[in-house]
């Protein structure tokens, strides 16, 4: 049975409350299995837990799969304590966090696993703001902008005199390292007087509900939801599997990612597990409305996997509008 698209809001809904008590969502209840925890991205949240699903039903209950969505940055603190096996990221993993994980003894692998294009949103009945540039986007979410800019006629002429209502991802999101750092030129730099979430769907629903309301989130809650919200251009482009493909929805495309600790990789049902995310990334990421990777980047991971080739190709930073084939060409040179 296919993963579906429509069911992201129940899933994070349940996944955000388990976060909130410390536990996970599983596809399937199995007692005495083995168990894989996974955590991080609410990004990339929908295609982990699609090949969960299969994965576990495949395996007839044998192995069990939890998956949190405590954001990439609340992952990435769990999984350098070794509290996790897997680590879902919106993002590279950061120099802080490598030496957090170095500290604590934590080796892991980097595999890419899909595209995501951060889609800006407005309300449907907004009918004024179908187009944006990054020099929009900047003046909106800048530190600077806090108290200050907080009408829509701010932001440019012409547009309503009518109150400005942003939602957008919490601190410890990916999503928002990297819409920062691609929108102010710092991550982590933004304005703090909006609603903010890891769950996506809390900021789907804001949105929704407001017609002066605009926020950001990852392409595939952008299609579950698009018949309650409009995609806004940015610089005259829409994001859609093709301006990701050709590198013209920029700066707001990126990589996604899977972390998978070495030790845990030593594991046999954890290292079946990643051959078999990688062998059905490309059909579970598009069914659930991310772009896939060409073939020859699943291949490469795999080889890497298989190899040993632990570390990351990012060196502890941010990579802001990497195309997919920039992608390739670094982790083919690992």
């Amino acid at each position: 049975m296919k993963f579906k698209v429509k069911r992201l809001t129940l899933i994070s809904a349940l996944a955000a409350v388990a976060a909130t008590v410390g536990l996970s969502v599983p596809a399937v209840k199995s007692q005495g299995a083995s168990t894989i925890k996974i955590d991080g991205s609410s990004t990339v949240f929908p295609i982990t837990e699609a090949v969960a699903e299969e994965f576990q039903k495949a395996k007839g209950g044998a192995v069990r799969v939890t998956v949190g969505i405590s954001g990439t940055g609340g992952g990435f603190k769990k999984f350098c304590r070794g509290e996790t096996d897997i680590s879902d990221a919106s993002r590279p993993i950061k120099a802080e966090e490598m030496a957090a994980c170095k500290a604590a003894g934590i080796q892991y692998y980097e595999l890419p696993v899909a595209y995501d294009a951060i889609t800006v949103v407005v309300n449907p009945q907004n009918n004024w703001a179908s187009s944006m540039t990054v020099a929009d986007l900047k003046k909106m979410w800048e530190p600077g902008a806090q108290g200050k800019v907080t009408k829509w006629n701010q932001v440019r002429q012409g547009w309503p005199d009518a109150a400005l209502k942003l939602f957008g991802p919490g601190a410890d999101s990916g999503t928002f390292d990297y819409f920062t750092e691609a929108v102010t030129g710092k991550s982590k730099s933004s304005r703090g007087d909006f609603t903010a979430s890891e769950d996506d769907n809390v900021l789907v629903q804001g949105v929704s509900r407001d017609k002066n309301a605009l926020g950001y989130f990852g392409y595939a809650y952008y299609q579950a939801n698009k018949d309650k919200l409009k995609a806004v251009a940015i610089n005259g482009v829409l994001p859609s599997k093709q301006t990701v493909e050709n590198g013209t929805y920029q700066p707001l495309s990126r990589p996604l990612f899977i972390y998978v600790s070495s030790k845990a990789a030593s594991r046999p049902e954890v290292k079946e597990f990643v051959n078999y995310y990688l062998s059905n990334a490309s059909k579970l990421a598009s069914e659930v409305k991310y772009v896939p990777l060409p073939g020859q980047a699943y291949t490469i991971a795999s080889g890497h996997f298989k190899n040993g080739k632990l570390g990351t190709v990012f060196g502890g930073k941010e990579a802001i509008g990497l195309e997919i084939q920039e992608l390739l060409q670094r982790e083919a040179s690992q």
